[in-house]
């Protein structure tokens, strides 16, 4: 019918299965469920004082600092760590700030996240240079 692209990440030179392998979606969604609910708590009890509107902007930017400072540091969120997963530059290596920084921008806003490749890396991803991966 099509052509035949092989498995995810097979481009990228990561392996089909087990640790390395392209992260499935859905615990990518999980993760990013979960760092989202603690950035919620976060703004809500600490910053937002009970407000439920001023949660909402503040939980932006507590996830902007937190997913900057853990996938900038160790390379995952702690929804990312409970999961097994990680993010890595495209050749493997850890990512450099300011590639994290233009990845955690552009997730927060959404949209480029939800343009996938045949990889299934998001245009978040693919700017950044970043892969996520299983541990």
């Amino acid at each position: 019918m099509g052509a035949d692209f092989g498995y995810r990440g097979k481009r990228l030179g990561l392996p089909e299965e087990g640790p390395g392998a392209i992260a499935p979606v859905g615990r990518r969604f999980g993760a990013i469920f979960i760092d989202w609910s603690l950035c919620m708590v976060i703004a809500y009890g600490l910053l937002a004082r009970g407000d439920q509107q001023a949660a909402g902007n503040w939980a932006l930017g507590v996830f902007l600092l937190m997913s900057a400072l853990t996938v900038g540091t160790i390379g995952c969120t702690p929804g990312k760590r409970l999961l097994g997963l990680r993010v890595v530059s495209e050749d493997g290596g850890r990512l450099g700030f300011g590639r994290v920084v233009v990845r955690t921008v552009l997730l927060l806003l959404v949209i480029p996240a939800l343009v996938w490749d045949r990889d299934g890396r998001g245009l978040h991803d693919r700017l950044g240079r970043a892969v996520q991966v299983r541990m």
